[in-house]
Order: structure tokens, then C-alpha cells, then sequence
């Protein structure tokens, strides 16, 4: 397989670094991480930026390899993280981009490429985490509306989101997973309810949300009515595949970081610590080399990575955890100051081997789909 870049490609890459190092000194300081409107407003003004000079559309309407560059290099050049932006333009923008009506497409992906609406991700319950298809919050259909009642959990930036994806169970009789449906949600409906969730880190980027027959109109489900699993496969796919790009770069980063400090203050002396820097540099290059190959793959499948986004998730959410692990032993003592670099990353880094599926889930994963073994009963 060919993972080099062809010369259009490079001059893409060229332009907008280019165009990165003219607009980032500009832009105003970063809000406080726990004031989450500022922070909405932050992001989704950095899209309007991406959006005034031509590159917002790049998540939809370039090629997998081109949005590959485009990622690395906003990582490499500091720009702000999509932050409050990252369910709709992540998740659920090309996910209505690749199911959705050409109606539906008009309506809800100009919004998030303009930096005019936010997403949040209302899939996971209380009781239906892991195992995300035993899911059961009802809609049932009233005339040209679902009435949808029940209760989410870890649902991303609900506080400050014009727009959820909705799981709903539509068909209770039927097996677990050709029951479910996709719904876009309106955040401003009656009936919701959204109590923001602390992390270890302090921050309150997850909310609680309850549903108290809550209206949405037919017309905002993607897909048909009890497809909603393999609609939410698709988006499982973008969130376990090409959605972490940018933080392998970043990892790059600190994993060099981390050496100089290690120089720095004496640490590099130890020849077991060296050997873990080692490792991880090879094992952050491995998975360089697998998102490219995943998206690769992606060039030939309307830009979803299939199953080869487990195989990714399943060593990037271990190989981060093991970085961070490393950076407290660089830091000593300081790993416990919360004002030095790297120990929130650390404390969020604990989550990753549960976002967006569990390792557990990922291995299950990758044992029936890649190597064909059978299901455990």
C-alpha cells in the first residue's frame, strides 16, 4: 500500500501552513477551561474562521487523505482544538453527511462547518454503557413526531449544544440491535433536562440528560426507523478512527517534550525510563502508520475506516494512558501539581479506555470482525 503523499497533496499542505502561521498570532487567549460558553464561543469561532478562509469544508468534502494532512497540521501548528464542536463535526456531521437526505444535509452541516451550531452525543445510559444496544430510552411515534422519554449519561458538551444525536429504542420486541434509531434532537425542546457531570480533572465537559416526552419530528431521524445501529456504526467508526488524529501528533509532541525534560532535570540517567521514551516513540509511529492505512482505506469506502478504527482505538487509548504514566515518572513529585504540564492530561487520560467503547468492546471487536472468532454465548 502507497503511504506517501502525491505533490498535490504536499502543496495543500504547504498553503496552509502557510495560511496557520498568519492567523494564529492573532487570535484572542484561550478561555478558562470551566467556563464552557466562553469556550463554545471560543471554538466556534475559530470554525468560523476555517469556514471564512475556505478550509472548514475539509471534514466533508476533501478526501480522507486531504483531511489527514489538515489535522496534522493544525496540531503541529497550536491551533485551537475543536472543543465544543467535536460531536457535530466529528461525529454527527459525517455521519448525516454519509446517511443522511440531501434535506438533511442542507439543513444541519452548513450550521457546524459555519461555526453557527453545536453538537452533543446522547448515546450512552445509565445502565447502557459498554453495551450501548441494551440501551432504553423509548420514542414512540405520534403522528409526525417521536415522543422520546428516558435518560442519557456521559453526554458530551449537553450544556452548551443546539443539537444532540439521539440512540432511541423504537421497537421493544425486536432484538436488542435492530430496535434502535437515530435521531437529531433539538437541545431547546420541552421535556430536557441537562445536569452538567464533574470529571477527576475538574472540568464539566459530560452532563446528565433526562427526557420527559420530549417531541422530535419524524423528519429529523437519520436513516430508517429500528436502522438505527448500523447508522450509529458509522459514527462509532469516525469517533474510533480518523476523530483521534490530531491527538496522535500531539502525543508526538509531548513524547519529545518529555525527553527534554527528562534531560533537563536528570531523569534521562535512568536507563529504564529511556527505554519506556523508546518505546513509545515506536509505538506512537506505529500508529501514525495505522491511521494512515486506515484512511487508506477510507478513500475507498466514503470515507468510513471500518473496522481497522478499533484496531486504532484499542492501542491509542493504552499507548496515552502509558505516556502520561511515563511523564508523572519524568515529573517526580510534581506529578502532583495540578498547575504542571501533563497531570490533567494524565487524569483524562484515564477515560480513554472507556470513551467512545471500551478496550473490552474493541477487542471483542477486533476478534470477530478481523479474525473471525466466534461470539462468546
Amino acid at each position: 500500500m502507497d503511504l506517501s503523499y502525491t505533490p498535490e497533496e504536499e502543496e495543500y499542505r504547504a498553503r496552509l501552513r502557510e495560511w496557520l502561521a498568519k492567523v494564529l498570532p492573532s487570535l484572542p487567549p484561550k478561555p478558562s477551561p470551566s467556563d464552557w460558553p466562553a469556550r463554545r464561543a471560543y471554538d466556534l469561532g475559530w470554525q468560523r474562521t476555517l469556514y471564512d478562509a475556505g478550509y472548514a469544508a475539509v471534514h466533508w468534502d476533501a478526501s480522507p487523505t486531504t483531511r489527514l494532512i489538515f489535522l496534522e497540521e493544525t496540531e503541529k501548528a497550536g491551533a485551537p482544538y475543536v472543543g465544543a464542536n467535536f460531536v457535530g463535526l466529528l461525529h454527527a456531521g459525517p455521519t448525516i453527511a454519509a446517511e443522511g437526505t440531501a434535506e438533511q444535509r442542507e439543513r444541519w452541516l452548513p450550521p457546524v462547518l459555519r461555526g453557527d451550531e453545536a453538537w452533543c452525543q446522547g448515546f450512552s445510559e445509565p445502565d447502557a454503557g459498554s453495551d450501548l444496544a441494551a440501551l432504553r430510552t423509548r420514542a414512540w411515534r405520534d403522528g409526525d413526531d417521536y415522543v422520546v422519554s428516558g435518560s442519557k449519561i456521559w453526554t458530551s458538551h449537553a450544556e452548551v449544544a443546539d443539537w444532540c444525536e439521539l440512540l432511541v429504542r423504537t421497537d421493544p420486541s425486536a432484538p436488542k440491535h435492530r430496535g434502535i434509531t437515530w435521531l437529531a434532537m433539538p437541545m431547546d425542546t420541552p421535556g430536557i433536562t441537562v445536569r452538567p457531570l464533574r470529571t477527576l480533572a475538574g472540568s464539566a465537559e459530560f452532563a446528565e440528560v433526562f427526557l420527559d416526552e420530549v417531541r422530535v419530528p419524524v423528519a429529523n431521524r437519520v436513516g430508517a426507523e429500528n436502522d438505527g445501529w448500523r447508522v450509529t456504526m458509522v459514527t462509532l467508526s469516525f469517533e474510533r478512527g480518523t476523530a483521534f488524529v490530531g491527538e496522535v501528533v500531539a502525543c508526538r509532541r509531548v513524547l519529545g517534550e518529555l525527553a527534554a525534560e527528562a534531560r533537563e532535570n536528570g531523569r534521562w540517567d535512568d536507563p529504564v525510563l529511556r527505554r519506556r521514551l523508546g518505546r513509545l516513540n515506536a509505538e506512537f509511529r506505529a500508529l501514525w502508520r495505522l491511521t494512515q492505512w486506515n484512511v487508506s482505506e477510507a478513500e475507498a469506502s466514503r470515507g468510513v475506516s471500518g473496522v481497522g478504527g478499533s484496531v486504532f482505538k484499542l492501542r491509542y487509548s493504552h499507548a496515552r494512558q502509558e505516556l502520561y504514566d511515563t511523564a508523572a515518572d519524568v515529573l517526580g513529585p510534581d506529578a502532583l501539581d495540578l498547575d504542571r504540564p501533563w497531570v490533567l492530561d494524565r487524569l483524562s487520560s484515564l477515560s480513554y479506555t472507556i470513551a467512545a467503547g471500551t478496550s473490552q468492546i474493541q477487542q471483542n471487536i477486533v476478534a470477530e470482525r478481523i479474525l473471525g472468532l466466534p461470539k462468546g454465548r
